[in-house]
């Protein structure tokens, strides 16, 4: 079976692009669990990254479990603790490893997200969907439950509301509703869509490195953290800050009167 994730570098951008049309750009049944955590320790190693952009190649983002390999749970033959682990080592891996990457991802979702599809585009920061895009927490209707941690990200997306309707129902969006209830943050044509993630990923990147890391660590803490405590990271976080030559840089350029040189 072919790679799932191939990756490619421009300039501080980093673009991941599911590409495996046998599958449909599955998320189960091949390597992409061992793949996801590899870029994403690739990416953090690297702090000339500041962007990721991940899309999907052909029609389809990604079409979530492959339902033709879930075959192999027929019979009863595997031990539920089997099975259990099956899941904390292969898929449950990816959003352990892309949820807290710091460094900002946006999900360019040219097609449907389906099941943990849509759960890989709320592992992301930002969704930009193209118009042919459409999502679905659909594992009400295979009779299976969200198993990569969907229960937990979707509701943080689109509140919990909308996430138990789009959970006990499996029915899709299509881009306008999703943009509707938050679910992605615009909708283009196709022929737009990696323009659009690339000139918004650029924009990002433009940005001191090191402050960019520190503030997505900051918004992931604070959807945990109480205020006092996060307030406290933030000071620590501030005081790192200003002793950055980038941040010196800033200053400079301010006073000056001019555009700022990052490193």
């Amino acid at each position: 079976m072919s790679t799932l994730l191939k990756k490619e570098r421009h300039g501080a951008v980093m673009v991941w692009t599911l590409d495996q049309a046998e599958t449909r750009n599955a998320l189960t049944g091949n390597n992409a669990a061992e793949e996801f955590v590899q870029a994403c320790a690739e990416v953090t190693r690297d702090t000339s990254v500041r962007a990721v952009v991940l899309t999907g190649a052909g029609p389809v983002f990604s079409s979530g479990g492959n339902v033709k390999d879930m075959q192999k749970y027929q019979g009863n033959t595997l031990p539920t603790e089997v099975i259990r682990d099956e899941y904390r080592n292969g898929i449950q891996r990816i959003p352990k490893a892309l949820y807290p990457l710091d460094v900002p991802v946006i999900a360019a979702v040219n097609g449907p997200a389906i099941g943990a599809g849509l759960d890989l585009t709320c592992m992301c920061d930002i969704r930009i969907a193209s118009e042919k895009a459409t999502f679905a927490e659909s594992f009400v209707r295979v009779g299976i439950v969200p198993g990569d941690g969907g229960a937990w990200l979707l509701p943080r997306v689109v509140g919990m509301s909308k996430a138990c309707e789009m959970a006990f129902t499996g029915e899709a969006l299509n881009a306008a509703q999703a943009l509707a209830c938050g679910l992605v943050s615009r909708v283009v044509s196709p022929e737009q869509l990696m323009p659009e993630a690339m000139t918004l990923a650029q924009k990002i990147a433009a940005n001191p490195g090191t402050v960019l890391r520190m503030t997505k660590r900051l918004l992931r803490e604070g959807e945990r953290s109480s205020l006092e405590t996060l307030l406290e990271l933030s000071a620590s976080y501030q005081a790192i800050a200003h002793h950055t030559a980038d941040h010196h840089e800033a200053v400079r350029a301010f006073v000056e009167k001019r555009s700022p040189r990052f490193s």
